[in-house]
């Protein structure tokens, strides 16, 4: 027993010689049946039958070993039968464990035991290694599970800010505002013989604005509508070559002229986009870039190194046109990138390939605010663009083909032979409104675009389309 104290005391690292005492002041426990006829110099039983493993050295489980320690330390029962030790009910003065307690004692001087296999609990299985995540991106968490992933644009956050003083309910110095103090001025005529009298007169005799200045003038105030959050206008349809490219440059450059909002225009092209030849290069960056770059973008001074700005401030990222590209825009990578640029600009344009079944037109569509649905003045264009709306609604995009604007470009002058009066009262029957653009010649070479050129009845189709666009930026819910 002095030989299995020792090397218990060794096992536990919790006491010294000083603790324990000499040898002849402990109790003697009674041995248990199963110890009865232990070597304790080869740890084995004196009979050479016993060590058969035929028999099994721990069938007599009913007898559990106690060992009385002495005073300072806990009365220990062990129940080898149990997958938990027992512990008494009494517990005396128990001792913290020594600072110095080795974790892993020497146990070279124990015999080795057989351990039954069923008394071992099998180890849980390592879970496997899970790739490293992306950049979080808030639109692709929030896709429900449909033929088209539609990402539902989140909330606008209640800042609570109180609501503009109208003077009304006011005393002090809230109530004096320009509806209460200031006489009311007649607007004045923007064109016509109107104008040409008030100015004639020096401002004596104003007949007011004519009927179409404020007709213009209703069309500024739709194309202002403000956008609480960001607003995403793609442009889109099943036909190439009916104007997709020259609609979302001109509509953004019309944006970016009219209102005090940041604009841009992404070419989504899987394929070879053309959208950064109708601005002025200013940087060689395409999306590609921006993508690699995305994580150290902190700044509008940052994205703006991967843009190109035309002179109405309509900001173009171009698509990736490297030949030696082997994989196209994928859906993630367009939500990504518009993750990046919605955290500095209110609205974003994009413009679209011809076919609506690849990766990146799930997340175009997915995250599409309002859809610009374009047309050319022909046949095939015409039954494109309404195949177009029927793709829409069969895949469960009835909402956003329903609050469309449809654009018929005309392609050469005069419209040709066909009728455009029946193409706007079909796409009319179908969408919010139709807008058509006529003829010019300055968009025909397919060159940077300058409002400036334009004549004047393609301004005015351009600015009605932009009213059109901007007046569903009050239909939608905001996002950010």
């Amino acid at each position: 027993m002095a030989r299995h104290d020792e090397s218990t005391e060794r096992r536990n690292g919790m006491f010294n010689d000083a603790d324990l005492g000499d040898d002849e002041d402990w109790p003697e426990a009674p041995a248990p049946s199963w110890l009865s006829d232990v070597d304790d110099t080869y740890g084995e039983r004196a009979d050479p039958a016993y060590n058969e493993p035929a028999e099994d050295p721990f069938a007599d489980t009913q007898t559990i070993p106690s060992f009385d320690l002495g005073p300072h330390t806990e009365s220990v029962v062990v129940d080898l039968s149990s997958a938990v030790s027992a512990r008494s009910d009494e517990v005396v003065d128990p001792v913290e464990p020594s600072a110095a307690y080795d974790p892993q004692p020497p146990y070279d001087d124990f015999p080795a035991v057989p351990v039954e296999p069923t008394m071992l609990e099998p180890e849980p299985e390592p879970e496997p290694e899970q790739a490293p995540e992306p950049l979080p991106s808030r639109h692709a968490a929030a896709r429900p599970a449909s033929p088209v992933s539609m990402t539902q644009p989140e909330p606008q956050p209640d800042w609570h800010i109180p609501p503009v003083p109208d003077g009304l309910d006011q005393t002090g110095a809230e109530s004096l505002t320009a509806a209460t103090v200031l006489r009311t001025r007649r607007e004045k005529p923007q064109s016509g013989w109107r104008k040409r009298v008030l100015k004639a007169t020096g401002g004596r005799i104003n007949f007011g604005p004519s009927r179409s200045d404020r007709h213009r003038a209703d069309m500024l105030a739709r194309a202002r509508t403000p956008v609480r959050g960001s607003h995403r206008v793609a442009v889109i349809s099943l036909k190439g070559g009916v104007g997709k490219t020259t609609t979302t440059a001109a509509l953004g450059s019309m944006f970016a002229d009219l209102r005090g909002d940041r604009v841009i225009a992404v070419d989504a092209n899987p394929d070879r986009g053309t959208l950064s030849e109708r601005v002025t290069r200013e940087s060689g960056a395409t999306i590609r870039h921006l993508l690699e770059a995305r994580g150290r973008v902190t700044r509008y001074g940052d994205v703006r190194a991967f843009t190109s700005q035309s002179s109405t401030r309509l900001e173009v990222l171009a698509s990736d046109s490297d030949p030696g590209a082997s994989l196209a825009l994928s859906e993630q990578d367009y939500i990504d990138t518009l993750d990046t640029l919605e955290r500095f600009y209110n609205l974003v344009l994009t413009d679209c390939g011809t076919g609506l079944l690849h990766d990146a037109m799930r997340g175009v569509l997915g995250l599409a605010s309002s859809l610009v649905v374009v047309s050319s003045a022909s046949l095939d264009g015409a039954r494109s663009a309404s195949a177009t709306l029927d793709w829409l609604e069969a895949h469960g995009l009835e909402d956003l083909a329903r609050n469309a604007v449809v654009v018929i470009s005309s392609v050469r002058p005069g419209g040709g032979i066909v009728d455009v009066l029946q193409l706007e009262d079909h796409f009319a029957s179908r969408c919010r409104e139709v807008v058509t653009i006529p003829y010019d010649p300055h968009l025909e070479a397919g060159s940077a675009l300058f409002l400036d050129e334009l004549q004047e009845e393609t301004l005015e189709a351009y600015l009605e389309l932009a009213a059109a666009v901007g007046e569903g930026f009050a239909l939608t819910p905001a996002s950010r």
